[in-house]
């Protein structure tokens, strides 16, 4: 489609927005209700390209949902982990979150036979670890262009085995998805990553997420050093209903925009302590001077005054690194973005492009395999918004969303567009309205 073009705020924000459901919740949600022998009621799903991924996935593999593409609320009969259909062929898009833990759920299955495709992207994207210890303890793997990536051809007659190792350090899902699907296996497992992992918050996400979806609190764990013990005897047998929190990434982006534009957004439902540890981002904004209150209603950001720069590690909270990188040409000091290597095997190469999108806007970037160091320069950008800017955003909802913050300040200082967005349909990964949320901000802050 045609590049969006971000109208500049023409007064200092002062509005309030809700976001959307987590994504990462809602597809561990989905997963976690096929594994339940009970109806779940899911509510406040998000809306969007990775969870309809899901959700279409399931019930092609015979599993009950009910409720449209559209609906916030469904149910799901859950089936106990025990796929009605056997054999299906499966597109995971280029959504992480479904291809890491549907393949482990079928792995699960008896007598399965399964082919799975993503986009080009997704070929890319890490799946060996997961793969590899999925095949060490009883699946079976025929790879159709190249070892370890989409698409392959699985055959699944159950897992086997107490203790299972996986290397978790490119990506935390794959410790993810073994985990769920351990109390269908045994009553006690254990899994060794002893390299660590990247984006730990997650996993305890993950952890919490089992025990909600568990009979009277039946799963428990033990985390320490690199192993994780699950105890328990599947998941939950009665019905349960389960309310999905906002996504937290999404409110990343509105949270930074009183960094941007001065003023302050409420995001409704966002709290500084929530499973999602992306909530934390508000700690990174806090050290840049942005106030942070905390309500019933939410999250209140608010900033006046001189944009300073720092030193700050996202390797917990990396989806929102994108959030505070792609407004730094504002700063009037250093920026340097640290313990994010793993964001190169994203969507995109998240590092790599979120530097020449930088140096596109006139800013010097130095690069290293695990971080960013800007050194923000307003002045070159203001000569080169002069004739218009255009972001590339890589098939990468996070570079739309991030850019449009930017776009949104007044840099000419006439209320002209300056910064326009290529393909910014790329938003319906995650967050389909979002520009529409952006624009109803501008309209209650005149």
């Amino acid at each position: 489609m045609d590049p969006l073009e971000i109208i500049p705020f023409a007064a200092k924000c002062s509005a309030s927005v809700s976001v959307p459901g987590s994504k990462s919740i809602s597809n561990r949600a989905f997963i976690l209700a096929a594994m339940c022998k009970a109806k779940v009621n899911l509510r406040d799903m998000l809306i969007s390209e990775d969870v309809n991924l899901m959700k279409n996935a399931l019930v092609s593999l015979g599993l009950r949902i009910d409720g449209g593409s559209q609906d916030k609320d469904l149910v799901v009969h859950g089936c106990g982990g025990d796929l009605p259909v056997k054999e299906q062929e499966i597109f995971v898009g280029n959504a992480g979150t479904v291809a890491r833990f549907l393949t482990a759920l079928l792995s699960i299955q008896q007598g399965g036979i399964y082919k799975l495709d993503g986009t080009e992207a997704m070929r890319k994207r890490p799946m060996l670890e997961l793969i590899s210890s999925l095949e060490k303890y009883g699946c079976k793997f025929e790879f159709l262009h190249q070892y370890g990536c989409f698409p392959f051809i699985m055959k699944t007659n159950g897992l086997r085995g107490g203790c299972w190792q996986v290397d978790a350090t490119k990506s935390s899902q794959v410790l993810s998805a073994l985990l769920m699907i351990a109390p269908l296996i045994n009553k006690k497992t254990i899994i060794q990553y002893p390299n660590g992992t990247v984006s730990e918050p997650f996993v305890n996400l993950t952890l919490e997420m089992m025990k909600s979806f568990s009979s009277d609190h039946q799963i428990s764990y033990e985390s320490s050093g690199g192993e994780i013990t699950v105890y328990g005897q599947g998941y939950n047998r009665q019905e349960l209903l389960y309310a999905v929190e906002p996504d937290a990434t999404a409110a990343s982006y509105f949270l930074t925009l009183p960094l941007a534009v001065e003023g302050s957004c409420t995001v409704h439902g966002i709290r500084k302590a929530m499973y999602q540890g992306d909530s934390k981002y508000t700690q990174v904004l806090e050290c840049l001077g942005v106030s942070i209150e905390e309500s019933d209603s939410g999250i209140k950001a608010g900033f006046s005054g001189i944009r300073e720069g720092g030193e700050f590690n996202f390797n917990a909270i990396s989806d929102t690194f994108l959030s505070l990188a792609a407004i730094s040409p504002l700063l009037c000091d250093t920026l340097k973005i640290s313990g994010i290597a793993h964001t190169r095997k994203q969507e995109t190469d998240r590092v790599k492009a979120m530097g020449i999108e930088l140096r596109k806007l006139g800013q010097k970037v130095e690069e290293t395999e695990d971080s960013l160091t800007i050194y923000p320069n307003l002045k070159s950008l203001q000569v080169i918004a002069e004739k218009g800017v255009f972001i590339d955003t890589y098939h990468d909802h996070r570079f739309a969303m991030s850019f449009a913050i930017l776009g949104s300040f007044n840099l000419l200082g006439n209320g002209s567009p300056w910064l326009s967005i290529n393909n910014p349909k790329c938003c319906a990964k995650t967050f389909p309205e979002f520009f529409d949320r952006l624009c109803e901000i501008r309209s209650q802050s005149l």
